[in-house]
């Protein structure tokens, strides 16, 4: 008879761990996948809590990466997609769902809504890459002169933005179309240690007290001073109201490359090369 109870025992245990695994599986699969009005309220929740990093259709902004790539850089499937917004990235500025201030903390339902909005947003990759990656590392940094002002997993100048995550943070053509318009749209930088401080990539122009003329980008800036960097790296920290002028531009520094400076193809290879970085 104790036998017979132990078997029931055992037996019940095994249903109750059975229905328990049955149930988490159930809960890491998306209930709305592919369902277009669970997506058109996952772009509603998404334009309110996540394009500000991620940019309106989820193709990508200064602090978060374009979604619309089937290959992600940390997430495969949609449980690790739903992880993710749920509980951030350690060491990145990706925030536990509500916990950044910006937009409102999401309900399970509304993750999930969201993560289908994501999905209908990708656009499957070219089957044939577009650009040779090897030669574009070649001109990035020999012949096109792009490491005189950007740097890319280390390597490179600091006038102008860090380059080592744009290939997955930008789509394609945002990133052409900053090489061949570079004042249309001036890259964010993250300078603040929160990482929740743009700061833009304006030129600046000051004229000194004794009638030094300073160009450069500013770095930091504040009511009483100014922090700029100039062409060849130099910092430099000036008060405001000692300047003779003090003058910002929406100009960027960055000279404009059209297609008699820099060939379409020398272009798509340097862009395959930042995307290559960018993915790993």
């Amino acid at each position: 008879m104790r036998n017979t109870f132990l078997r029931r025992f055992v037996s019940s245990l095994l249903l109750s761990c059975a229905m328990a695994a049955s149930s988490a599986a159930a809960d890491d699969r998306n209930p709305f996948a592919g369902d277009a009005r669970a997506a058109k309220a996952g772009e509603y929740e998404f334009r309110i809590n996540c394009a500000l990093c991620h940019g309106l259709g989820a193709r990508g902004g200064g602090r978060g990466p374009d979604l619309t790539r089937v290959q992600k850089k940390h997430v495969h499937s949609d449980a690790e997609m739903f992880q993710v917004i749920s509980n951030g990235i350690p060491g990145t500025v990706m925030p536990a769902n509500g916990t950044n201030g910006q937009g409102v903390g999401m309900t399970d339902e509304e993750i999930w809504q969201i993560i289908t909005y994501i999905r209908s947003q990708e656009v499957k990759a070219p089957a044939q890459a577009v650009g040779n990656a090897v030669h574009g590392k070649e001109l990035f940094y020999g012949d096109a002169n792009c490491s005189l002002c950007h740097m890319v997993a280390g390597k490179g100048g600091r006038l102008g933005p860090e380059l080592t995550g744009v290939g997955g943070s930008r789509t394609r053509e945002a990133i052409i179309d900053s090489v061949r318009n570079p004042s249309r749209r001036l890259a964010w930088g993250l300078t603040e240690a929160t990482k929740e401080f743009p700061q833009e990539y304006e030129s600046v122009t000051v004229v000194t007290a004794d009638g030094k003329t300073i160009k450069g980008v500013t770095l930091n800036e504040d009511s009483f001073s100014v922090q700029i960097m100039d062409a060849g790296e130099q910092i430099h920290l000036l008060e405001k109201d000692k300047l003779r002028s003090f003058q910002k531009s929406r100009q960027s520094a960055m000279p404009v490359y059209d297609v008699d400076i820099l060939s379409d193809k020398e272009l798509a290879d340097i862009v395959a090369y930042l995307i290559r970085v960018g993915a790993k």
